[in-house]
């Protein structure tokens, strides 16, 4: 008992040094705290706010909007996170972007900055930017979900995309029968007196044409987003725009209920696999059925109008039956080698950059040099921001130009020659956070993180790295997404290379 009590006096001690150390470097860091979030409700900010939380880190309201270069985070769904509090180490750990490092060989990946991870737009303030005046109320608990509230409509309901959950939302009605149209351009609408904004990616669920009367729909689309999806929901009284397409224009397209297949068993990377079942199963409340090599290549496919490949190999999937119901108008979704193998194999068309080698023949080297040079040609896992074509149904739900994606492979793609096939590319300085060789740096610059391809009446989804990472990778979820209900809608000459 007695050293029991011993113990625990001497760790209690330690963690009172501890913090008290933290405190004295968050004094002297010169960054004194960072702000998040946007001027509309998202429920990645809240899951975001709830990690903090779950870590005992101080969260406050953010009172007054900042603009640090070219990044505004304007109040409202909008939050910031003092640096001087005892937690200093973990949230430098989540927020900070590392990008120089001692050595060149890992473990593990090598850049955990977790705003970005979570698609959040951000930035640090240093000691002129930080203010007393920007720090609202201390966040307690689960307080950024508000109750939904909407009239019942005669005419409309417009469902907003950029939420987290949406694609739930989405589902949910489709399940149900109730038909919806998807905005391929923006327009505004006279809200309230007040006119407001939509982008392409709003969903319409107008009131006629449904086999439910308008009570009916009213109390539907109510339940399924005031459940835990929190989505917000527009009544209109009108199809009148103020500005953009009409809701009768032709650019509202009809959405059709995915029914999705993904390819698994032996050969496919479990964890990217279990990724993307988490995302859609236990996130969106989305069914897929996993169908092994061996089972896709004797049973009827048709019934799918989706079919999933993540990183791995397919040696033994019947390729000339995949592409055969693609070329019937399929929707094939790819992500990190799957794209390769595609490509390979005739389904796709993607061309391929090569990194240089990190040494030419010339060079005199010992055997254990080897270990050293060929190991830092691995790509661990590093965060690259993607310039995007926010105009792009792949893109819809997305209000920043650059979207960050996890890179752990050595995919890397072309751009297409049809200038509309590549909604998402690396420029010239791509990096983010983490390492990577400069061999490697140079082929991801410029180069494609997704193309598009037409096949027949299908779509070919290629996108080079994984958007679901470790299924916390919440800012490639909208793409992910968007490619499972909007690849169909995608142009077919957009996507053609012939």
């Amino acid at each position: 008992m007695e050293g029991a009590k011993a113990l625990r006096k001497e760790f209690l001690q330690w963690q009172r040094d501890f913090y008290k150390n933290s405190i004295s470097e968050a004094a002297a860091d010169p960054v004194k705290g960072y702000v998040f979030g946007a001027e509309y409700y998202d429920s990645k900010t809240e899951l975001f706010v709830n990690m903090l939380q779950r870590h005992q880190i101080d969260v406050y309201s953010l009172k007054n909007s900042v603009r640090v270069g070219e990044t505004e985070i304007k109040e409202g769904a909008s939050f910031i996170v003092p640096l001087n509090q005892k937690q200093y180490k973990v949230i430098k750990t989540i927020f900070e972007k590392t990008l120089n490092y001692k050595d060149s060989l890992f473990y593990d990946i090598t850049a955990w900055t977790m705003p970005l991870a979570f698609g959040i737009p951000y930035a640090e303030l240093n000691a002129t930017q930080f203010r007393n005046d920007l720090l609202g109320e201390k966040i307690q608990g689960v307080v950024l979900s508000t109750a939904i509230s909407f009239e019942k409509s005669d005419y409309g309901y417009l469902l907003d995309w950029d939420n987290f959950y949406s694609p739930a939302v989405l589902y949910q009605l489709l399940r149900q029968g109730i038909n919806t149209k998807v905005a391929t351009n923006n327009f505004g609408m006279n809200i309230n007196g007040t006119k407001r904004n939509f982008t392409g990616g709003t969903i319409l669920v107008p009131v006629t044409m449904q086999t439910l009367s308008s009570e009916q729909l009213y109390k539907t689309i109510h339940d399924v987003v005031s459940g835990k999806y929190g989505v917000n929901v527009i009544s209109v009284k009108t199809g009148n725009a103020v500005s953009g397409i009409d809701l009768g224009s032709s650019r509202f397209v009809s959405v059709t209920k995915p029914s999705i297949a993904m390819i698994v068993g032996p050969g496919v990377n479990a964890t990217d696999a279990g990724e993307a079942w988490y995302l859609l199963d236990q996130r969106m409340d989305i069914p897929a059925t996993h169908l092994e090599s061996s089972v896709f290549n004797r049973v009827d496919v048709n019934k799918y109008n989706t079919i999933i490949m993540v990183g791995g190999t397919y040696p033994d999937l019947n390729k000339d039956k995949l592409k055969t119901w693609v070329q019937a108008g399929g929707v094939l979704v790819l992500t990190e080698e799957a794209v390769s193998w595609a490509a390979q194999n005739g389904i796709s068309d993607v061309k391929f950059k090569r990194a240089k080698a990190p040494v030419d023949s010339t060079q005199k080297l010992t055997y254990t040099d080897r270990e050293q040079i060929d190991g830092a040609q691995q790509v661990f896992g590093a965060i690259f921001g993607a310039d995007a074509d926010l105009a792009h149904p792949l893109a819809y739900g997305y209000n920043q130009k650059t979207i960050s994606l996890f890179k752990a492979n050595k995919v890397f793609m072309e751009k297409s020659k049809n200038p509309y096939a590549t909604p998402f590319y690396y420029g010239s300085k791509p990096l983010q956070s983490g390492w990577v060789s400069r061999e490697n740096l140079d082929a991801i610059k410029n180069s494609a993180a997704v193309i598009v391809n037409t096949v027949g009446n299908g779509r070919v989804i290629n996108i080079a790295d994984n958007p679901n990472f470790r299924a916390f990778w919440l800012g490639g979820s909208k793409l992910f997404m968007n490619a499972i209900f909007f690849g169909r809608i995608i142009d077919a000459a957009s996507a053609r290379t012939e």
